[in-house]
C-alpha cells in the first residue's frame, strides 16, 4: 500500500460529546426537536449544512441553523479547554498506530473529513500532526461525502493508485466514498455507525483495534 486515508470524527478522534452537544443546543435555539443520539451521530461525516439539513428533516440547507451550530460548536470548543467532557480525544491506540505507519518506508498518510478546513487544521495543530500527513482533504475542498472527490484529490496529490490506496472510516459515507473511488474500504468498529451496516455496504476489513491495521496493510501489499 502507498496511501492510507483516514476519516477524522469517529475514526481518529472521539468527538461525540461536543458534536451532539452542539447539535442539541443549536436545534433548541432554532426551535427544532433534536431526533436523538443515533440520528445525530448518523450524519457525522457529511458536510455540515447537509448533515444538519438531513438531521432536521429539511429539503434544503438552513443557513440560520448552520450558523447557529457553528457558533455553539466554537463556544463549546473554548469550554473544552476546562471541561474534559467536551474534549475531542484520540481513540486508544491511534497515536501509536499513526507513528508506526508513518515509519513505514513508502507509505503516506492522509485525512478526508467532513469538517471544514478550519476545523481540520485545529485538530492537526492540536495533536502535532503537521508533518505526519501528506494530504489533507476537508469539506471546503470537495463535494460532501460520499462523493469520491476527496479520495481522488488525495491520490492525485500523492501519486498513489487506487489499487494501492485504502480509506479507513466509521461511517457509511466513508465506505461508499471508498467504493466510488475504487480504493480498499476499511471500517473501524469503535465509531459512530453500526459496523454491521458498514460491512453490508462493502467494507472489506473491520478493525476492532488500531493495531489491526498493520495486518490489513501487509495483506493488501503482498504479491498476488
Amino acid at each position: 500500500m502507498d496511501l492510507i486515508i483516514f476519516d477524522l470524527d469517529g475514526t481518529l478522534i472521539d468527538s461525540e460529546a461536543i458534536i451532539l452537544g452542539a447539535q442539541i443546543e443549536a436545534f433548541a435555539r432554532c426551535g427544532l426537536p433534536h431526533p436523538g443520539r443515533a440520528a445525530g451521530l448518523g450524519v457525522v461525516g457529511l458536510t455540515l449544512d447537509i448533515a444538519l439539513m438531513q438531521l432536521a428533516g429539511l429539503d434544503r440547507p438552513d443557513p440560520v441553523l448552520t450558523e447557529t451550530y457553528k457558533q455553539v460548536f466554537n463556544a463549546m470548543r473554548v469550554e473544552a479547554e476546562s471541561d474534559p467532557a467536551l474534549a475531542e480525544p484520540l481513540y486508544p491506540g491511534v497515536a501509536e498506530m499513526l507513528e508506526r505507519l508513518a515509519a513505514r518506508p513508502g507509505l503516506r498518510l492522509g485525512i478526508a473529513t467532513g469538517k471544514s478546513r478550519r476545523g481540520l487544521d485545529y485538530i492537526v495543530a492540536r495533536h502535532g500532526w503537521g508533518s505526519l500527513f501528506s494530504t489533507l482533504q476537508s469539506a471546503d475542498d470537495a463535494p460532501s461525502k460520499p462523493h469520491p472527490a476527496m479520495i481522488l484529490q488525495a491520490m492525485a496529490e500523492t501519486g498513489a493508485a487506487p489499487s494501492r490506496t485504502a480509506m479507513v472510516g466509521d461511517s457509511s459515507f466513508d465506505i461508499e466514498m471508498a467504493l466510488a473511488a475504487g480504493v480498499l474500504p476499511v471500517a473501524v468498529a469503535w465509531g459512530f455507525q453500526p459496523v454491521e451496516r458498514l460491512v453490508a455496504l462493502g467494507a472489506r476489513h473491520v478493525l476492532t483495534d488500531c493495531a489491526d491495521l498493520q495486518a490489513v496493510i501487509d495483506e493488501a501489499s503482498a504479491p498476488a
